[in-house]
């Protein structure tokens, strides 16, 4: 099998039936690239997933690029990359071709009106599965729940969350170690 091909196509399957964004796309990866393709371990998609939200780009198209990257290079992080974007480019091109068509179509708006509560349980199941990934525990579990309310309440860009983290993470290596 030509394992660009079958990186594209398992990518831009993810992108064509993944809604709600990359955090919706982290269920529907793992199930392709480690559980089907064992293309990374469960413990290699954790840290992906975290490099992912940490760099700057869509979260999607960092998995997908990091993922063909290890595949195969420059050539496998080009042809995962396509195959995550190319979907919502051409959705987003067919909606702005026909849009005017259906902006006061109350079926179309009904339609998105019941995808909303759908599209917050696909970003929900992923982000319970990471805090279990990543072990969180009574010492820990404090953190992305003030992260969050910082985030959230005071408007702190996630920006100086991360840089906060991970000096946080890096003293307390240097001192547990």
């Amino acid at each position: 099998m030509n394992i660009y091909w079958d990186s594209f196509k398992t990518f831009f399957k993810i992108g064509m039936f993944t809604l709600g964004g990359g955090y919706a796309m982290i269920p529907l990866i793992e199930e392709e690239v480690v559980n089907k393709h064992k293309w990374v371990s469960k413990e290699e998609m954790l840290d992906l997933t975290a490099i992912a939200q940490s760099c700057p780009g869509v979260f999607a198209i960092n998995v997908s690029i990091f993922i063909g990257y290890k595949l195969r290079k420059i050539s496998g992080a080009i042809a995962t990359a396509l195959g995550t974007a190319l979907p919502s480019f051409l959705i987003i091109l067919a909606i702005a071709i026909f849009f005017h068509q259906f902006e006061e179509n109350k079926v179309i708006a009904a339609m998105f009106k019941g995808i909303r509560p759908a599209v917050v349980a696909l970003i929900a199941v992923p982000t319970f599965r990471l805090a279990q990934r990543a072990q969180l525990n009574w010492y820990t579990f404090w953190i992305p729940i003030v992260s969050a309310l910082l985030i959230w309440l005071l408007g702190v860009s996630p920006i100086w969350i991360i840089i906060a983290a991970g000096m946080g993470g890096y003293i307390y290596g240097r001192i547990a170690v």
